[in-house]
């Protein structure tokens, strides 16, 4: 899987503004000043696709970026708003989970989310609440954990070990990535090329025949 093409297409503020479409779309999730700007743009290698900020909160939108426009291995790949940002008003935090709630629950053409953690901590009673949506909802997910530069290497193993048995999941669904150490990208490629290939698989209905 390479990425050779990214471009922003828009923001939605509503359910009613997201983009309607066929093509898969991949989605990033996680709470506020996670690292999913910074993430995004070490996907694609371009530094200035997901506008960055050291003030968490600034995501409030749905941003849709168009990865590998006309090419082989296309998709939307959308920015979710980040959550559990705690100076904002509660009407505010309401219209981002309704917004968030209804494009989990009702976009077609969602085929995996990366829900993204802080390696450095065990996940937030917010991160355990979005976890538990996306089981429960049968939504196709993985685990990444950002900021791995800023644990020891030594470190790394036992802080995704200590993730995967908070969540109760295998360590295997969890991965380091550090954007400033370019590690953990093949990994995620990796898994973005096996949901692109299951979403356009044609389901053998005969099989349950």
């Amino acid at each position: 899987m390479e990425i050779k093409k990214s471009s922003y297409i828009k923001g939605a503020s509503t359910f009613g503004q997201c983009i309607v479409s066929d093509i898969p779309q991949i989605a990033v999730a996680g709470k506020s000043n996670v690292g999913k700007s910074s993430f995004i743009n070490f996907l694609v290698n371009d530094g200035k696709l997901a506008r960055t900020s050291k003030q968490p909160g600034r995501t409030r939108l749905i941003n849709y970026f168009f990865i590998n426009e006309q090419l082989e291995n296309q998709f939307i790949l959308a920015d979710l708003p980040g959550y559990g940002y705690a100076k904002v008003t509660d009407q505010e935090k309401l219209k981002w989970a309704d917004l968030l709630e209804k494009y989990l629950a009702k976009e077609r053409a969602l085929c995996h989310v990366f829900f993204l953690v802080d390696i450095r901590h065990d996940p937030t009673k917010d991160d355990v609440q979005m976890y538990n949506y996306l089981f429960h909802h049968h939504v196709s997910y993985t685990i990444v954990a950002t900021k791995a530069d800023k644990v020891s290497k030594s470190q790394v193993k036992n802080r995704l070990n200590s993730i995967a048995s908070f969540l109760k999941v295998g360590q295997s669904n969890v991965i380091a990535v550090s954007s400033l150490n370019k590690t953990g990208k093949e990994q995620v490629l990796d898994k973005i090329q096996q949901m692109l290939t299951a979403y356009h698989t044609p389901v053998d209905d005969s099989a349950e025949e």
